[in-house]
């Protein structure tokens, strides 16, 4: 990477995902966004759309990856993937696929599935344990859990509680 983020530049992009992620919230989605960023300039943000769309895999990175449009391998294997919740499978399956070497995460006490997975291909993952992160999942779990288990692709009875 050609260039080392600081701590400030990563809560800077954290708040434009969190900035995305209340956006869902407000459209009646899922409260996760996401920002992809290229040696310090953001190429795309957006948010969880599956409930607004009706769409079976636009989760926040997903959707950040496609506005972010067609791009070399050069520029995403130097980009940094910020999400507010910690990416489940096929959003790390994405951030793979085209090499984005260092995801930043809002948290992820409410949701992991992949980071082992993604250190183990040699992607950073830092877990920064953003307390807004943290609330706006506590809520969509509380106050829509029909539409949070089926984002994660579990029945509402599976859902610890």
């Amino acid at each position: 990477m050609a260039q080392s983020p600081t701590a400030e530049d990563d809560q800077r992009f954290l708040d434009l995902a969190i900035e995305q992620a209340s956006m869902s919230w407000d459209e009646g989605g899922v409260p996760i966004g996401a920002v992809l960023v290229h040696q310090g300039r953001v190429l795309a943000a957006g948010h969880n759309q599956r409930v607004q769309k009706g769409s079976a895999i636009l989760h926040a990175e997903t959707d950040t990856i496609e506005r972010a449009g067609r791009l070399s391998a050069g520029v995403y294997r130097e980009s940094v993937l910020y999400t507010t919740l910690s990416p489940c499978l096929m959003c790390a399956g994405t951030a793979l696929l085209y090499g984005i070497p260092r995801v930043v995460v809002g948290e992820n006490r409410s949701f992991e599935m992949s980071e082992a997975l993604l250190r183990e291909r040699g992607v950073s993952v830092d877990v920064l344990d953003d307390a807004r992160c943290r609330a706006l999942m506590e809520r969509m779990i509380v106050e829509r859990p029909e539409i949070w288990s089926e984002d994660i692709g579990v029945e509402s009875s599976e859902l610890d509680r």
